[in-house]
């Protein structure tokens, strides 16, 4: 189990991931993501031993094959690294990331710890409905 991570790094590394995964959503739908990221933390610390996709924020958001974003490969890694809070758009994720850290987010997603874009099915998406769609994305709840 890791220890406590700053909150400023959280709030960072989640900023980034909602930058990199949803920069041309609405804020709602950054705002779902960010909901979606809490609810694996959450789900995380509520189990003994953690989960798998980590116990803190940066360990959800960069653990490998969840986010593209952070996949060495993914073309928004370099955008999602070299973003600053000049950028109006990565401001925005700042005070998403932000207000979510802190429980000041309602979750739209109803619980949701998976989600894909729009026009892709991912395995584990199959023979499944998503609980909501927000903007391009689809969120589920019921993946284990």
């Amino acid at each position: 189990m890791t220890g406590p991570q700053p909150q400023s790094e959280a709030i960072d590394v989640l900023a980034r991931t909602l930058y990199g995964e949803a920069r041309g959503e609405p804020a709602e739908g950054r705002e779902a993501i960010a909901c979606l990221v809490m609810n694996r933390v959450r789900k995380a610390r509520g189990r003994k031993g953690g989960y798998w996709w980590g116990n803190t924020v940066a360990e959800v958001c960069r653990k490998p094959w969840q986010f593209s974003c952070w996949n060495a490969d993914d073309p928004n890694r370099e955008a999602l690294l070299k973003a600053t809070a000049r950028n109006k758009v990565f401001a925005v994720c700042l005070r998403i990331a932000r207000d979510a850290i802190e429980g000041r987010l309602s979750d739209p997603t109803g619980g949701a710890t998976h989600y894909h874009a729009r026009g892709i099915t991912p395995p584990w998406a199959r023979r499944r409905s998503p609980k909501i769609v927000i903007g391009d994305h689809l969120f589920y709840v019921d993946v284990e």
